[in-house]
């Protein structure tokens, strides 16, 4: 069975899909085989009359593999909290299809990066949350944080959320952090790491790019030469 991490973040926007993908490449680019998974998406577009999730495309971009039915098992068009947008459709997320769908990838690959939807409390269907999810699946997390002013706040609740409810927390990424930061963006992975009890897994720079994907690249262009990355996997995956 694959080695699994499930991505989350203090919030939704915080830039889950480029680092999960970016996680992706860099274990791609080390020779493995990689798998993704996007439980629940909402906020599909349409594409040649199908749904189609863009953070898990840019997942799949990333590990260099197609997508199958079983890394998407629920696509949800409103951009709107999972639980609602499945109701307004008549739909049950049913965390039984997304574990047999995990099980079948997990099979598969070497790697496997399951990303959530918005962060731990999220709610999907019935009262369950992604929290629930994570569980359910039986995943350590790591936890993506934004950089700037009011991060420790959000993460130090995620970290203290995630260890109430059972979830193993291998440590966080601080994502699109500034190549010159301010004062709020400079202390925040100390305070982080010291705060909140999580191995600081790494800051994933802010770059240029023209879409996500050259982003993601362009990331791990630059995470392929600093040695903290290997630790940053051996520690999530270990």
């Amino acid at each position: 069975m694959a080695k699994a991490i499930f991505i989350t973040g203090t919030d939704t926007g915080v830039g889950k899909s480029i680092a999960s993908a970016s996680i992706a490449l860099l274990l791609k680019r080390q020779g493995h085989k990689v798998g993704v998974m996007k439980p629940v998406t909402s906020g599909c577009i349409m594409r040649d009359g199908e749904r189609v999730s863009e953070d898990a495309e840019l997942l799949a971009f990333g590990a260099g593999i197609e997508l199958t039915p079983d890394s998407t098992p629920f696509l949800l068009m409103a951009p709107l909290a999972p639980s609602i947008s499945a109701e307004q459709e008549g739909v049950r997320i049913d965390f039984g299809v997304i574990k047999d769908a995990y099980q079948r990838l997990a099979a598969q690959y070497d790697y496997l990066i399951v990303e959530g939807a918005g962060g731990l409390m999220v709610p999907l269907a019935g009262g369950l949350l992604i929290a629930d999810l994570a569980v359910n699946l039986g995943l350590p997390i790591a936890v993506v944080a934004r950089p700037n002013l009011g991060t420790v706040n959000h993460t130090l609740l995620t970290t203290f959320t995630a260890r109430q409810m059972g979830l193993e927390v291998k440590g966080v990424i601080v994502n699109r952090y500034p190549d010159h930061p301010d004062a709020a963006c400079a202390y925040a992975p100390h305070l982080i790491s010291s705060l909140s009890g999580a191995l600081l897994l790494g800051s994933f720079p802010e770059v240029p790019g023209e879409d996500d994907r050259a982003r993601v690249t362009a990331v791990v262009d630059r995470l392929e030469r600093e040695p903290e990355t290997a630790i940053m996997l051996r520690e999530m995956f270990g």
